[in-house]
């Protein structure tokens, strides 16, 4: 099992080249946080991470959290001191707003730092990814008084956050949940119902809890209509800010889970635990996709995180294990990382790994736009690009954690399936990523549903075009980048038509379209992908030998070799319903039944 290597100098390569970074630090509030400080902080931090963080990745597959009789919960040994270390040095603060404690850099840094934490163990850095869920939903949505009380410890780091959303009956649907919020004099509510699925509902890493719980009250509107958000403190808090008692909620069980066993997947109890309503009544909604959207691209991320830890751990075993001769050697045996199929692994574990991040830190760059320009078209440009973006974040960033863990296994060969050697833990870690937030079929429909059609297509017209922008820097380059034109011109072309197709079809039959979104997704994000790693190679071509020949074998080689299965998908987002559902669902069965 390798040690983990933070990417510090790739994340720095991306934000400078790739996210326009300058651009962001030039923006009211962020004077102070420079590249060269951003750099310095990121390569401190993987320090930290690398030798704090990383090692107790093992132990929390091997051992997980426990549910004790008392309804606490134990997490694998060295887990609570990690996460003491990790908030006293004031890394959870980086992103957040120095009026709570923060540190006021943008988003996207701190992105980058989770990036790094996920790598490191995926299951503790679940903990501040729901904790910064909740924080935003309350900067956007809390009451002054309920900012002060609750967000500069939980900024620290020092208090945790969850989201409550799913219920064993409701699943994806959000609208069918029953908690109920039962209103009382003091203007409290008493909260009642069963929640699932609650990371980090119950542990022993933070003295407190800050549960976010979407509830239902009496004679609210059905649906997602009548669904309000109130903040359930594990333990009430004082007017002098100390704690007080305990709060009626508790944690029932922990579910055995495939991976991420270090991370306590809760089932838990609301028995009339006191609540406060955040924001207006049956405005829960809103308030839950700050959460939602906030968590799909940190969802993403995961997939970039776990397909870097399970690269590096590959390659190394790749350069030591011998097996075999390479073509043109002699001797005994040679390298597997000299075998050409072992090659063609690596450079797409290497490539969708870099367009994946390039593609997270872009769509999160555009989040702080949106959040901090001062021009009001700029933001609601930005705005615009990071919805059309988020779902294929989400998506195509887990289905690639997902594949790319699955090849690391694959280059390991027989021993990848063997538990020692490590390599099977990130494959089985990252397998839920495609299920969190929203499952990646709810991002396709997002995506056909909701984005293509803002401004009448207009939106989604203007990002193509501006994609199509690159072919004269491309022109310009000369014949290394030739091929790399071709193929992406090529499949341009392919994506604007599937998109068209989509745009005249979704309105008149939203079946046909919503039965391609899923191919449809994975058709764009290839094609937003071989833009980004071109941009890349372009950046890089003035710069340092070395990386220029890297970018540009990785954008060629992605171009030419993993591009072209972008219009190969336009057959099945194009293809309608008509197939899907010309068998009834007992059908489905014959097969099984003789």
């Amino acid at each position: 099992m390798s040690d983990y290597r933070p990417p510090v100098n790739d994340l720095a390569f991306v934000l400078e080249h790739i996210v326009g970074y300058d651009e962001l630090a030039d923006l009211p509030g962020f004077e102070h946080a420079d590249l060269d400080t951003v750099t310095g902080l990121l390569s401190e931090a993987g320090d930290f991470i690398a030798h704090v963080i990383a090692p107790t990745n093992r132990i929390g597959d091997t051992v997980g959290s426990v549910r004790n009789p008392d309804s606490t919960v134990t997490t694998p040994g060295p887990f609570k001191a990690a996460y003491k270390q990790f908030v006293d040095a004031g890394w959870p603060t980086l992103p957040f707003p120095e009026e709570f404690g923060g540190g006021g850099f943008p988003s996207v840094v701190g992105l980058a730092l989770q990036e790094m934490l996920t790598s490191a163990n995926m299951a503790f850095a679940l903990c501040p990814l729901l904790t910064q869920g909740a924080i935003d939903a309350l900067l956007h949505y809390g009451s002054d008084q309920q900012k002060a009380r609750y967000l500069p410890k939980m900024v620290s780091g020092e208090w945790t956050g969850t989201m409550n959303l799913t219920e064993p009956q409701a699943g994806s649907d959000v609208g069918a949940l029953v908690t109920k919020a039962v209103p009382r004099d003091d203007g409290t509510f008493g909260i009642s119902g069963q929640k699932i699925y609650i990371t980090y509902g119950e542990h022993d890493m933070a003295e407190q809890i800050v549960h976010l719980v979407l509830a239902r009250t009496p004679g609210a509107p059905a649906g997602t209509a009548g669904i309000s958000c109130f903040i359930v403190p594990k333990f009430l808090v004082r007017d002098d800010e100390t704690l007080g008692e305990r709060n009626g909620v508790r944690v029932l069980s922990l579910e055995h889970k495939l991976g991420i066993h270090g991370s306590p997947t809760c089932v838990m109890e609301y028995d009339d635990a006191t609540g406060y309503l955040i924001g207006d009544l049956n405005k829960g909604m809103r308030i839950m996709f700050i959460m939602m959207n906030n968590a799909r691209i940190s969802v993403g991320n995961e997939g970039v995180a776990l397909g870097e830890r399970a690269y590096q751990q590959a390659l190394d075993y790749a350069q030591t294990r011998r097996q075999g001769l390479a073509v043109g050697e002699t001797g005994t045996d040679s390298p597997i990382i000299d075998h050409p199929d072992v090659r063609r692994m690596l450079l797409t574990q290497k490539a969708n790994i870099s367009g994946m991040r390039s593609l997270i830190l872009y769509t999160q760059s555009q989040v702080d736009r949106a959040n901090h320009h001062p021009d009001p078209a700029v933001r609601a440009r930005a705005t615009e690009i990071v919805g059309l973006l988020t779902p294929i974040c989400k998506s195509l960033g887990t289905d690639l954690g997902v594949e790319m863990t699955s090849l690391a296994l694959q280059i390991h060969g027989g021993m990848g399936f063997i538990e020692e050697t490590g390599a099977a833990q990130h494959y089985r870690d990252i397998r839920i990523a495609p299920i969190y937030e929203g499952t990646n079929g709810i991002q396709a429909a997002d995506l056909i549903g909701r984005k293509l059609g803002v401004r009448g297509g207009a939106s989604v017209t203007e990002f193509l075009a501006q994609l199509r922008e690159l072919d004269g820097q491309l022109a310009d380059a000369g014949d290394s980048f030739a091929s790399i034109r071709a193929s992406y011109a090529a499949q341009l072309d392919a994506l604007d038509a599937t998109t068209n197709w989509m745009l005249r079809t979704g309105a008149g039959d939203p079946a046909a379209a919503l039965s391609g979104s899923s191919p449809y997704l994975r058709q764009f994000g290839l094609v937003v992908l071989a833009w980004l790693l071109a941009k890349g190679a372009l950046a890089a071509a003035p710069l340092d030998r070395d990386l220029a020949e890297t970018r540009l074998v990785m954008a060629r080689f992605f171009a030419e070799q993993l591009l072209p299965a972008a219009s190969g998908l336009a057959a099945a987002a194009t293809a309608g319903s008509a197939d899907l559902f010309a068998l009834d669902p007992g059908q489905f069965a014959d097969l099984v039944a003789r």
